[in-house]
């Protein structure tokens, strides 16, 4: 392909992309004196406002979820996971849109209408121990994996010198959300996410199930444009993962490919970027 045709290959691909998780489909709109719930100087509008990096960290948060044996539950349970896959994350990249930038009372009724959703799924695991999406301390794990991703994305993707104290503000100023939705004892701090997860690891598990809605997360797109991006992307989402974590996965890239698979999202992201500053 020459250059003319691989830019319109890779705008196709950015274009597809940011229609699979509906951006501009939410009013971000904020009243005169509306603070949001987020502030307009926090790190949390960097970091979230960063599409391309946010793609690949929402994947990787998923991937990261998972382990969870609760979590899983809910996904196995309550979820056509092998074709809703990319609903998933339409919802997922609206609710952090609508929670980061928009207006109080449009935050306030994307959490309410979670909470309301999370009422109706609750169930029992295999051996018989009973989960709930309204779980403070599942509500917890599932938030830190995500903004911990994000944060992770965004330091490979887009800049890698954002400050200590500007990664610990951002977790400070992203607990509000999960508070919100009912997670207790929320991390606000690279130190204690780091810990959190220290504690965690003892309580996570790999099965076959996980691998099945891990394959069907990770599977190609329906088309070509969707397929490439998504393919890219996902291989991006596993190398950002906590080696910890890829290793349950049984998902370690070889580090021979991890120069090429850096490569390649850094070229999906840019080209991402200058495709939403087209519109």
């Amino acid at each position: 392909i020459d250059g003319a045709g691989k830019s319109s290959h890779l705008a196709a691909i950015a274009d597809r992309l940011r229609r699979l998780v509906g951006s501009g489909e939410v009013d971000l709109a904020r009243s005169p004196g509306d603070p949001g719930l987020i502030a307009s100087d926090s790190p949390a509008w960097r970091v979230h406002g960063d599409f391309a990096a946010m793609m690949i960290g929402g994947i990787a948060a998923l991937l990261l979820q998972m382990l969870h044996p609760r979590a899983l539950a809910g996904v196995w349970d309550h979820s056509d996971f092998r074709r809703d896959r990319l609903g998933r994350l339409k919802r997922t990249a609206q609710f952090i849109a609508v929670t980061t930038f928009g207006g109080a009372d449009a935050a306030d009724r994307a959490i309410a209408k979670v909470r309301s959703i999370h009422d109706r799924v609750h169930g029992a695991l295999p051996d018989g121990t009973p989960y709930d999406a309204n779980d403070p301390e599942l509500l917890t794990w599932i938030h830190v994996a995500e903004v911990d991703s994000f944060l992770r994305a965004y330091l490979r993707y887009r800049d890698a010198s954002l400050s200590t104290v500007e990664q610990d503000r951002y977790f400070a100023d992203v607990a509000i959300v999960a508070e919100r939705l009912g997670a207790r004892d929320v991390p606000r701090s690279r130190a204690e996410v780091a810990a959190y997860f220290a504690r965690l690891r003892p309580h996570l598990r790999f099965d076959h199930r996980v691998r099945e809605v891990a394959d069907a997360l990770l599977a190609p797109g329906e088309d070509a444009a969707t397929a490439a991006g998504l393919s890219i992307a996902g291989a991006a989402a596993v190398d950002l993962l906590p080696d910890w974590a890829a290793a349950m996965h049984r998902r370690q890239p070889n580090p021979l490919l991890r120069p090429a698979i850096r490569t390649g999202a850094g070229g999906l992201s840019r080209m991402v970027r200058w495709s939403l500053r087209l519109r």
